[in-house]
C-alpha cells in the first residue's frame, strides 16, 4: 500500500514521462495526459486489485481498465510501464515505426494491460460493460473501469452504453469522466454544453459520485468509496474534475495543449516544475 506522498511521486514522475515521450515522438496530446496523471497512479498503485506478471487478455479474477479516450495514450502507457508490465525503457518508442506504444492504444500491438484499440472516441462503456457482463456470468466478483472525456461524451454511443448499463444494473462498471471542460476546438460549454452531468447519469439510473481529480487524498478516498458501492444494483459514475496540463504552469487549464506536442525548451521548462522521482527512462 502506497502512501499519499508516494503516490503524488509517482503521478510526477508519470508527468515527466509523459512530457518526454511526446517531445521525442513531436507527435501526441500532452494536456489530458497530464490532467489524468494523478487517476493513472491512484487506480494502478493503490485502487485497482491486479497482477502485472499475471495479464492475461480476459483479465479474469482481477478488475480491468478500458481507456475510452485513447489520444491521451502515453499518461497510460507510463503508468503500466511504471507498474511493471513491461520494461520502463520501452516508454522511449512512442509513435515510432514499429513500436508497440501507438498513439492510441492498440491490442494487436500486444502491449500488455491494453485489452482493446481505443482508437476512434466513445467506444469505451461499450467496451467496460461488455466485460463486466462477462465478469458476471463468469461468477467474477472483479471490477471494470472505463476513462472517458467530457469532450467523448458528445458521442452518442456512451449514452446507448449508458443507457443500457443502468437499465441492467450493471453493478461491476466504475466509469470515469475526466471533466476538464477543454477539449481540441475549445471548452466544452461553448462547443457542446455537457452540464448537469450528475442529474444526467442519476436519471439513466447511475450511482454518481464527485471529486477533485487533481487532490491525491480525495481522488483516493473517491475512489476507494466508488468500490464500495458496486455490486449494490447500480453502476457507478466519477465525475472527476480536473484542470487541463495540470503541473505545467503554461500548459494548465490551456485547450491548446490539447493535441500539440512541447518544443524542446518548452519542455526543458515544464520539467524544471516536475521532479524527477522514480528515475527518468
Amino acid at each position: 500500500m502506497k502512501t499519499i506522498n508516494e503516490l503524488q511521486d509517482i503521478a510526477t514522475q508519470i508527468r515527466r514521462d509523459v512530457l518526454r515521450m511526446i517531445n521525442s515522438a513531436n507527435s501526441g496530446h500532452p494536456g489530458g495526459s497530464l490532467d489524468c496523471a494523478d487517476l493513472f497512479t491512484a487506480l494502478y498503485f493503490d485502487i485497482m486489485d491486479i497482477e502485472p506478471k499475471n495479464y492475461t487478455r480476459e483479465g479474469r479474477g482481477e478488475d480491468m481498465f478500458f481507456l475510452s479516450i485513447g489520444h491521451i495514450a502515453p499518461v497510460w502507457y507510463s503508468a503500466l510501464a511504471r507498474r511493471g508490465y513491461f520494461p520502463v525503457k520501452e516508454l522511449a518508442t512512442l509513435r515510432q515505426m514499429g513500436s508497440r506504444l501507438q498513439g492510441h492504444p492498440s491490442y494487436h500491438a500486444k502491449l500488455e494491460g491494453v485489452r482493446a484499440a481505443s482508437g476512434s472516441l466513445g467506444q469505451g462503456m461499450s467496451v467496460g460493460v461488455g466485460a463486466a457482463l462477462t465478469k458476471k456470468m463468469n461468477n467474477d466478483d472483479k471490477i471494470v473501469f472505463t476513462l472517458h472525456g467530457d469532450g467523448e461524451i458528445e458521442e452518442g454511443q456512451i449514452w446507448e452504453a449508458a443507457m443500457f448499463a443502468g437499465a441492467n444494473k450493471v453493478d461491476n462498471l466504475i466509469s470515469i469522466i475526466d471533466v476538464n471542460h477543454a477539449q481540441i476546438d475549445g471548452r466544452t460549454e461553448q462547443v457542446c454544453d455537457s452540464s448537469s452531468l450528475k442529474d444526467k447519469f442519476i436519471a439513466f439510473k447511475w450511482e454518481v459520485k464527485e471529486c477533485n481529480g487533481n487532490d491525491m487524498q480525495e481522488l483516493v478516498n473517491t475512489l476507494k468509496e466508488c468500490k464500495q458501492a458496486c455490486h449494490k444494483g447500480k453502476p457507478v459514475m466519477l465525475l472527476m474534475n480536473t484542470k487541463m496540463g495540470f503541473g505545467v504552469d503554461f500548459m494548465l487549464d490551456d485547450n491548446g495543449w490539447h493535441g500539440k506536442a512541447p518544443n524542446d525548451e518548452q519542455t526543458a521548462k515544464a520539467l524544471s516544475q516536475l521532479k524527477e522521482t522514480l528515475g527518468d527512462y
